[in-house]
């Protein structure tokens, strides 16, 4: 029954996508809903100005009416479709800001950490106050609980805001940050049945039916992109990547199974720090890192197997490290 249900929101969301895509492409293509290039990015980039941007309007609107048609009656299920729509209408005001005054940048950055910290904190007061999550953490092989006790609050916090910025950071070449985000949610549909948590199948339909509704979105977003999922999509993406892993209180695995994201936000931090107090001396071409790898002569496309391929390794790891326990 449950394998019935991850099946159904998996396939629902997926065509949902697939269908609505080619009437949702040429409307926003109407409205002249447009990617805005950065200048100081890739070169290559700015040929990309003017595709449609704001798509994660699309695998949202399946990802919700999958979840309340086949996981509905979950608490758990509900708060991280919540968390995920919440950052999902943040990243849309972005870019919505962008499209209007068409330029790069949307919301100011104190505006989005302000945004960010209060959704984040709101979560992670309902995450330790709740009977089925509360402060602890499992960790693997051992196979034992960590109590954070008050000290979880924080924790959630930033996971939340790291996790949203991280997958925010990847989503700079085509069709990246949906594969590497569908190989996660893929895997954590798996992993669920690993961990002793609660509605476990309700969890692992929430990620089938974003893993469906991701697949689907790839048909138009992968190279060259039809369409962008703009702000809307990755900061969604975001929220629902810290949702899964701190409902399932397998957080402390989100580094390894989420090396990618990882990737991008250490890049970014380590070429500002280098710039600021090495005298303007970069460690990479261009940060995130996937530009460093551009830049050096590698196409879109195997920059994208290579993240995917590394993804895929990292969650069969962390499968591998939770089965030991």
């Amino acid at each position: 029954m449950i394998l019935q249900k991850l099946l159904l929101a998996f396939l629902v969301a997926l065509l949902m996508v697939l269908i609505l895509g080619p009437l949702f492409i040429p409307m926003i293509k109407r409205l002249r809903i447009g990617q805005t290039e950065r200048e100081e990015g890739p070169q290559s980039h700015l040929e990309k100005t003017g595709t449609p941007t704001m798509g994660g309007v699309l695998f949202l609107f399946a990802l919700v009416a999958s979840v309340l048609i086949f996981a509905s009656d979950s608490a758990l299920v509900l708060c991280a479709l919540l968390l995920t729509i919440a950052f999902g209408l943040v990243g849309f005001w972005d870019d919505f800001i962008k499209v209007w005054f068409k330029r790069s940048l949307g919301l100011r950055a104190y505006q989005k950490i302000i945004l960010q910290f209060l959704i984040a904190l709101a979560a992670a007061l309902w995450l330790y106050y709740s009977d089925e999550v509360g402060s602890k953490l499992l960790i693997p092989i051992w196979n034992i609980e960590w109590d954070l006790g008050i000290f979880y609050i924080p924790f959630a916090v930033f996971v939340i805001i790291a996790s949203v910025n991280s997958v925010n950071l990847i989503d700079g070449l085509d069709g990246l940050s949906s594969s590497v985000t569908i190989i996660f949610m893929s895997f954590y549909a798996g992993l669920f049945f690993l961990l002793d948590v609660p509605d476990k199948g309700g969890l692992a339909t929430f990620c089938a039916a974003l893993t469906g509704g991701l697949l689907g979105f790839l048909r138009f977003n992968n190279y060259k992109a039809q369409v962008f999922m703009g702000d809307t999509g990755s900061l969604a993406l975001g929220g629902a990547v810290a949702a899964v892993a701190l409902i399932s209180r397998s957080a402390v695995l989100l580094p390894i199974m989420g090396i990618c994201y990882v990737a991008s936000s250490v890049s970014v931090i380590l070429q500002v720090g280098s710039y600021k107090l090495r005298n303007k001396k970069r460690i990479f071409r261009m940060a995130p890192l996937h530009h460093h790898f551009e830049l050096g002569g590698m196409s879109e496309t195997r920059i994208v197997f290579m993240y995917s391929l590394t993804t895929v390794i990292c969650c069969v790891v962390s499968m591998l490290l939770w089965s030991i326990g």
